[in-house]
């Protein structure tokens, strides 16, 4: 099989797969407003506002508050692409459906690293903050124990905590416990049945989880705890076409993937300047 033989439907259904088993961040993201889009570049969400409660007297009148949702726009503003071809002498050499499959799990990779890249920018619109410091070993259990804080003071979920970490504050934590966080991160399903990658452990009712896309200068490390409800994310492959190349000997396989994401709920978003010793 070559590449122009294979089929859009087949190389869309496995990259999606794949894709969604790379992500990281994308994985924290609120996706079901994919659903929604179906053609345009925009995703209208309505956000209802707090219910008040008032007291109540028996044979008294009820205070009546007024129904009012806030509209959120959700952008689809990304748009990449990727595109692949292989001369034909080589590809009659190789085992044409092995090459096929490893350039799809390599797009995979190189689109969830590219998208969780563009998640980690929103740390901007936290809306709270930890206070910056240099982490070691001695402290790294007092950092995340802030993160923990500003978790429980803004009401949120205890059990929709996320944080994803850059491996060497995953090593600090190893070293400053013992059986709690692991050397590997591993995709993990929990009970709710979402997939999450990169798992490490768990403190103070954060889940950690490795990543290497933790928006950096290369100094500090701008840390990004979240809820899954705070960032919402839309993603889809627009486009794919497997065609054969005119001024070569050559098969090739295009793909346009457009995507784009909203903070949501800045309050269940948490962010940390983390200096690395």
């Amino acid at each position: 099989m070559g590449m122009s033989n294979l089929s859009p439907t087949q190389w869309y259904g496995e990259l999606m797969v794949r894709l969604r088993k790379a992500l990281v961040f994308g994985g924290l993201a609120d996706r079901k407003y994919e659903g929604i889009l179906t053609k345009g570049d925009k995703v209208i969400v309505s956000e209802v506002s707090a219910v008040t409660v008032n007291d109540y007297t028996r044979y008294g009148g009820v205070t009546w508050q007024e129904a009012d949702a806030v509209d959120k726009t959700l952008y689809i503003d990304q748009e990449k692409s990727t595109s692949i071809w292989m001369d034909a002498v080589d590809l009659k050499q190789a085992a044409a459906g092995d090459v096929v499959s490893k350039y799809n799990a390599e797009t995979a990779y190189a689109l969830a690293d590219t998208i969780d890249g563009h998640l980690a920018t929103k740390y901007t619109e936290a809306g709270s903050t930890v206070t910056a410091l240099t982490v070691s070993s001695s402290t790294v259990l007092k950092n995340l124990g802030d993160f923990a804080e500003k978790f429980n003071e803004d009401n949120v979920a205890m059990g929709d905590r996320w944080l994803p970490v850059p491996p060497w504050y995953q090593n600090l934590i190893v070293q400053s416990t013992t059986g709690l966080i692991t050397y590997t991160a591993v995709p993990k399903v929990f009970d709710n049945g979402v997939l999450t990658s990169g798992w490490i452990g768990e403190i103070f009712g954060i889940q950690l989880l490795m990543s290497n896309n933790v928006n950096n200068n290369g100094t500090a490390w701008n840390l990004m705890a979240v809820s899954r409800d705070a960032l919402a994310f839309v993603g889809q492959i627009s486009a794919v076409e497997s065609v054969k190349r005119e001024d070569y000997f050559g098969e090739g396989i295009k793909t346009l993937y457009v995507y784009g994401a909203k903070t949501m709920r800045p309050n269940a978003m948490v962010t940390c300047a983390a200096t690395k010793p």
